[in-house]
């Protein structure tokens, strides 16, 4: 089976999810024995199309565009028996990248009129490649592709059934570098996708769930993280890319979210047996005590104050926030002074927060 996949992603590397889960995507399909074209159409010089139907009649079958697509990637598209045409959710449908390529498919088309099954179409030269339509969004609802699937149906479906081998939709997708265990488990199903891709010619439904399956418990939950990392980044006046390239922090603006943040910044394997309580006893512009219950590789935060803690924090909440979340060195230097706590619990203060936290202030 020889197949085309199109990258439309404008990133690179880690910070692109759609070119992770097409990764995985083709690493099963090539263990099964399929032939994978890998294009990053951004790396391609690919024109607009404009609409003056010369493929039709003049140089039929042909664009008179000369680029790259004319060159190599409409004839490789040509002789492939699968697209994989992955794109990140753009305004709930494909790219532009990816949109300007598909137009750019119209040569092979004729021009006729023809009415099949109540939908008029231009009947086609040759047989047209199947298709998988891969996409990732930050939406947390499968929702979010609604108009994407209504789009994909329409176009390699209706026309020919059959034609769609699958739709793979992973909503979330900046979430996934959150919850390990969860982004492990989407990956390998990817790969099984890609798998019974070339075995099969679709994917199962068990394998669609769990690569759709929720990051998070509630998505209420997911907004109000998701809401603190913008907002960090709005009052750090910095990019996401920067964000995540300096292993920065959202910073909470509110015990609720104090609480929610705190137990993804933990980390289960330092702590290892680790038991012990620490209570934040937070002053200022948001008042409240919350405590944090940490044992045997596990962390529950609860409002209110413990029976018995192990180390009371005694803190502005700006303090502690900005201590934690802010890029400025010096400005975290200066923050942490103002922290009180008592002489004979600094040691464990330090002890915890370094140990077994990703993050500590």
């Amino acid at each position: 089976m020889k197949v085309l996949a199109l990258n439309s992603s404008a990133r690179t590397g880690s910070h692109s999810k759609t070119e992770l889960m097409l990764k995985h995507l083709i690493d099963g399909m090539q263990k099964a024995g399929a032939e994978v074209d890998v294009v990053n159409l951004r790396e391609k010089n690919i024109k607009n199309c404009v609409g003056c139907f010369s493929c039709m009649t003049k140089t039929p079958g042909k664009c008179v565009l000369m680029d790259d697509m004319t060159g190599e990637l409409f004839p490789k598209w040509l002789e492939s028996d699968l697209i994989i045409y992955a794109t990140p959710l753009f305004h709930h449908t494909v790219n532009a990248t990816m949109k300007t390529f598909i137009e750019r498919t119209f040569p092979i088309c004729e021009p006729f009129l023809l009415e099949r099954e109540g939908r008029w179409i231009h009947p086609l030269r040759r047989n047209h490649p199947a298709a998988v339509v891969l996409s990732v969004c930050g939406f947390p609802a499968m929702s979010a592709f609604n108009a994407l699937t209504h789009y994909a149906k329409f176009l390699f479906e209706e026309q020919e059934k059959g034609r769609l081998w699958a739709e793979i939709y992973r909503p979330g997708a900046e979430f996934m570098y959150r919850n390990v265990e969860k982004q492990k488990d989407i990956l390998n199903a990817t790969r099984q996708a890609g798998r019974e891709l070339v075995e099969t010619h679709g994917v199962s439904t068990g394998t669609l769930l769990r690569i759709e399956q929720p990051l998070a418990d509630n998505y209420s939950d997911f907004a109000k993280i998701t809401n603190c990392m913008w907002g960090t980044c709005i009052a750090e006046g910095i990019t996401k890319k920067k964000f995540e390239q300096e292993h920065m922090i959202p910073r909470p603006d509110s015990i609720e979210t104090f609480m929610l943040l705190m137990p993804m910044g933990f980390n289960s394997k330092r702590a290892g047996a680790t038991k012990a309580v620490l209570q934040f006893e937070f002053t200022g512009s948001v008042e409240g005590i919350c405590h944090l219950i940490i044992s045997d590789g596990t962390i529950k935060a609860k409002e209110g104050k413990s029976e018995k803690p192990d180390l009371v924090i005694k803190t502005p909440f700006d303090v502690w926030m900005d201590s934690s979340s802010s890029r400025n060195i010096r400005k975290r230097e200066l923050k942490i002074s103002a922290i009180k706590v008592d002489r004979s619990q600094a040691l464990k203060l330090c002890r915890f927060s370094f140990s077994i936290f990703f993050f500590a202030f």
